[in-house]
């Protein structure tokens, strides 16, 4: 991988009755890591993560930023220091050993397992220039978790991935990205954002539970209220109905994630959203905040 560049395998899910969650995110080239910042990104493989957080009762948030001697990959396999991500006939297994950042500190261990209903073809370019490219591999899929601190539950999950040749921040100003499940057994994903440029980012997707897909015109924009942190928040929602946030899941200085409720197609559905501003993650003071959440552990045996 380039310098600046990065790549990402997302995961989250949320249990069957919605008080409880949990996101993965694969890092090489950690985009939200004060020390790959300060590194000056030119070596995007010194500085990897897996980014566990779970929600609820018992949430915990984990995110190590490790050096190059903690990474492993192979074909169906990401390893980064003790917590590894595999495909295993059909299924992806992952395999937590973690330790929260602060406020508390503790261990965060277990296995979730996600099957996804199908994996799509899908490859869609954020930026006119291919520099940002998003791969929902599995929209809609089954999520097993069982992890310390209680959380053990089953649920509807998501897996993405993310490839980019540059830093976020240089090429938007914002984005929001959101996935509903809906009823018919597919998901609906919509990707809006403001380019550095000035352009917008507009892109909806309907994928169905075989993993077929067609892009759609999203309906219009609604606001969602500010989080606590005063990020502004939007998504897609029917004309004349009002999107809102049922929980909280993360509210950090410059990102946000949470469980939102709009309409679809007349249809009420729940689905994870996050936002992001990056003109608040340029700031020097929110890299410096971020450092004390994101411990560096260069070494590895």
């Amino acid at each position: 991988m380039a310098p600046d560049g990065y790549a990402w395998w997302y995961v989250d899910g949320v249990s069957a009755d919605g008080t409880r969650a949990v996101s993965v995110i694969g890092f090489i080239g950690s985009v939200f890591s004060p020390w790959y910042a300060w590194s000056g990104r030119r070596d995007p493989a010194n500085h990897c993560c897996i980014n566990v957080v779970t929600y609820g009762p018992g949430g915990r948030f984990t995110m190590t930023d490790r050096g190059r001697g903690a990474l492993l990959q192979s074909r169906d396999a990401l390893q980064i220091g003790p917590s590894r991500m595999a495909w295993q006939n059909g299924t992806l297994v992952i395999d937590v050993n973690e330790v929260s950042g602060l406020p508390i500190i503790a261990r965060v261990q277990g296995q979730i397992r996600l099957t996804p209903s199908a994996v799509t073809e899908v490859e869609a370019m954020l930026t006119p220039d291919a520099r940002h490219i998003w791969r929902p591999f599995a929209p809609s899929a089954r999520i097993e978790v069982d992890l310390s601190q209680g959380h053990a539950w089953t649920g509807h999950g998501y897996f993405d991935a993310n490839f980019g040749q540059a830093a976020l921040e240089a090429d938007f100003q914002r984005w929001t990205w959101g996935r509903y499940p809906r009823a018919h057994g597919g998901t609906t994903c919509f990707y809006d954002g403001i380019r550095a440029d000035g352009s917008t980012l507009a892109l909806g997707l309907d994928v169905a539970a075989d993993g077929s897909a067609v892009q759609i015109a999203p309906p219009p924009l609604a606001p969602l209220a500010r989080t606590g942190w005063r990020i502004k928040r939007d998504t897609r929602c029917d004309a004349g109905a009002a999107p809102r946030q049922t929980k909280a899941l993360l509210d950090a200085p410059f990102y946000s994630r949470s469980l939102v409720q709009t309409r679809i197609d007349g249809e009420v559905v729940t689905g994870v959203h996050e936002a992001l501003d990056l003109g608040r993650f340029r700031s020097p003071v929110v890299k410096a905040m971020l450092a004390f959440r994101v411990p560096r552990r260069e070494k590895w045996p």
